[in-house]
């Protein structure tokens, strides 16, 4: 028993830290705006997105790296600078796959955007930036963190399948459809953020990075989660451009979301997190699919 538990959890250690799991959630995000626009998906779109996530998480990750990763009290740093030259093949071979996919599938105004946003990922932890004679990177503007990851996030999922729809497929959308969609997917991903940063607020004081639950405290950085899911569910009942399935497959992620926030905390472990709060964006794409399989039974 005890050796299939540390299979498991070396398994899962490997899907977590080595960020397969999140490159997962961002195709299932990907598949999400195909889903929700009644169009067949992009493999190519949806690879992209897979390898640009490992390479860009993977990358950040290594470029953060602390004095003495093996004492750090997150088991997902002494996890990664322990498989050090694993995380750098991952790395190296997502950036392989990267080139040919952007440069031979993706259109003019895709590859754009994409620079745009890989520029932002990048600057996110390089210090490229000067403020009072010391280099700091995006992350440590005050209150920009949560928002550069969610605007990241939205463009990559939700622009990006969106701009390759309209130039290589010439299906229209307009504007406010994709407005609509770009903004609630902003909303999403920032509440499941903003619990990360509430986990590592002590060390983020510590750091003086100014980040929302630095700013607000701990009990305010909730209710700013709560307040955040609530935007998305106004405009999801407001505008409702879905399917009655759809809409309530939505709805319930929400306030399962919602409830996952209320019930993570300082304390919680990693997994939690990587695990339980990231994997949302997994869950919420599951739960379309279930209902539209179920409507389609009815």
């Amino acid at each position: 028993m005890q050796m299939i538990k540390r299979i498991f959890l070396s398994i899962l250690d490997f899907l977590l830290f080595s960020n397969l799991f999140i490159a997962i959630c961002a195709v299932a995000q990907g598949l999400i705006t195909y889903h929700l626009l009644h169009v067949p998906a992009d493999k190519y779109v949806l690879a992209f997105l897979f390898f640009s996530t490992i390479g860009l998480y993977n990358f950040s990750m290594l470029l953060a790296k602390p004095k003495d990763p093996g004492s750090s009290p997150y088991a997902r740093v002494r996890w990664i600078f322990s498989h050090h030259r694993l995380i750098i093949s991952i790395t190296l071979i997502s950036i392989l796959c990267i080139i040919p996919l952007g440069l031979w599938y993706l259109s003019i105004e895709s590859k754009l955007l994409m620079i745009f946003t890989g520029l932002m990922a990048v600057g996110y932890n390089v210090p490229f930036l000067t403020l009072n004679q010391q280099k700091i990177g995006l992350r440590n503007i005050p209150g920009i963190k949560l928002f550069l990851i969610a605007l990241v996030w939205s463009v990559s999922c939700v622009l990006l399948p969106i701009v390759e729809l309209e130039r290589n497929y010439h299906i229209n959308i307009s504007s406010a459809e994709t407005l609509l969609l770009v903004a609630k997917r902003f909303l999403f991903i920032a509440a499941i953020t903003v619990p990360f940063d509430i986990r590592d607020l002590f060390q983020d004081k510590l750091y003086a990075l100014k980040t929302i639950p630095v700013m607000l405290g701990e009990r305010k950085a909730y209710i700013f989660c709560q307040f955040l899911l609530a935007g998305y569910l106004v405009l999801l009942l407001l505008f409702n451009q879905v399917t009655y399935p759809d809409a309530i497959g939505l709805g319930l992620t929400l306030v399962l979301t919602g409830w996952l926030i209320f019930k993570s905390g300082i304390k919680k472990n990693e997994y939690y997190y990587f695990g339980y709060l990231d994997g949302t964006m997994l869950l919420q794409y599951l739960v379309l699919i279930l209902f539209s399989y179920i409507s389609a039974l009815i």
